[in-house]
């Protein structure tokens, strides 16, 4: 299994905290709560971490985020606050930012494409492909795009379609099934204009004989725009 992303919750409020640390835990990661710059400061110098979660006013007034940017300047920030914290992350490079009251999808979405990209897991091109049939954990899905690390799926939007942090990939049609860890999640208006879940997932620990049945289907899948593998006739 693929370690949990640990995650520094820097914030002031406890209940706000609190609430944050419960959310992330419930989706896989590892949260540790830091109420004070300093014990954050601490933290951060002491254990190795793959996200920070800082109030605006930690990041920006008092410098919470040098601290951590000195250390590995690729470890990526996700600031929550207002309007002005909004204006300061977008003229910041390495912020992403959440606004007050909190969102509980925008936030786990925000945090989980933050920490994709501050642990690229893509090593080979990504292939967009024509929507191809696969069943996640027993549910109807299709995938969008693929690379040997990865895959971005469409889902159904409805109860049966939650993932949870790692779920099952199988494609009947050619009797591939892999482990994958979801990345993040979020609404999109897909096929026939109908709203769908779109989430992108890295494989997770899978037996060789399985990451090598991926790669090939990889390999074989065409690119959206050619034929579709189940009009080629097999000879």
């Amino acid at each position: 299994m693929v370690q949990c992303p640990r995650i520094i919750i820097a914030l002031p409020d406890v209940a706000e905290s609190g609430a944050i640390a419960d959310w992330l835990t419930g989706e896989g990661f590892d949260c540790v709560r830091r109420p004070t710059v300093r014990a954050a400061a601490d933290e951060m110098q002491t254990r190795p971490f793959d996200l920070l979660i800082a109030d605006a006013t930690f990041a920006f007034s008092e410098g919470l985020h040098g601290t951590g940017r000195s250390r590995d300047p690729s470890t990526p920030t996700v600031v929550i606050g207002d309007a002005l914290a909004a204006v300061q992350c977008e003229a910041a490079n390495w912020a992403m930012y959440v606004a007050r009251p909190i969102d509980y999808a925008l936030l786990i979405c925000t945090v989980s494409m933050a920490i994709m990209d501050g642990r690229p897991v893509r090593r080979s091109t990504r292939k967009v492909v024509n929507r191809f049939a696969a069943v996640v954990n027993g549910v109807p899905a299709h995938i969008i795009d693929i690379s040997n690390e990865g895959v971005r799926l469409e889902m159904p939007r409805d109860r049966r379609a939650v993932l949870p942090p790692y779920f099952t990939v199988r494609v009947p049609l050619i009797g591939v099934g892999v482990s994958v860890h979801r990345m993040w999640a979020r609404p999109w208006h897909g096929h026939g204009c109908c709203e769908v879940t779109w989430c992108g997932g890295a494989l997770a620990e899978n037996p060789a004989r399985a990451e090598s049945g991926w790669r090939s289907f990889v390999d074989t899948l065409p690119v959206a725009g050619a034929p579709r593998m189940d009009s080629i006739r097999i000879q």
